[in-house]
């Protein structure tokens, strides 16, 4: 069973908001609203990448990627999430195959680094670090974790997409 990751055609759209719903329904520290982030950054034009991953045709994952804002104006910096594979799915690499690729793509696209809110054990094995300097108020520290690439981690406050802050 190969696994393909692709970006997002209009097709997808919907299989997306279902997947991501489906995803997040049990998760202890999600908000349940991920598939509404999805869909408002994508009509808001914040979608930096958006990218499925399809195995036997069907689509079985999903990984949004937004620009976010840094107070201290550095620029080049992107949010990796939300991040969702369908529930029958999870624990079978589909995930790792999917912010491997995004970060390939940031990189390829000549960001400066990216920022991920989410589990320091499931994100550090891809470089991502907790960094004292940058910070994401009113979350654990140790939950929000950057990645550089090449360039220096910045120092500030982190402000991701009006889109996060959707509720349905």
């Amino acid at each position: 069973m190969t696994l393909r990751i692709r970006s997002e055609t209009p097709a997808d759209v919907a299989v997306i908001e279902t997947l991501t719903a489906a995803a997040f329904l049990d998760a202890p520290h999600g908000s349940h609203t991920e598939h509404f982030i999805v869909n408002a950054l994508r009509d808001a034009g914040q979608l930096s990448l958006s990218l499925v991953a399809e195995r036997e045709g069907e689509v079985v994952g999903h990984v949004a990627v937004s620009p976010v804002a840094i107070s201290d104006g550095s620029a080049g910096w992107h949010g990796l999430g939300p991040l969702s594979v369908a529930p029958e799915c999870q624990g079978q690499g589909i995930g790792t195959g999917l912010v491997e690729h995004a970060l390939t793509e940031l990189r390829r696209l000549g960001a400066a680094g990216c920022v991920v809110l989410g589990e320091p054990k499931y994100y550090g094995r891809f470089g991502f670090r907790a960094e004292p300097a940058l910070v994401l108020p009113n979350v654990p520290p140790e939950y929000f974790q950057a990645i550089a690439f090449g360039a220096a981690v910045p120092t500030g406050t982190v402000a991701y997409q009006k889109a996060f802050d959707v509720h349905d």
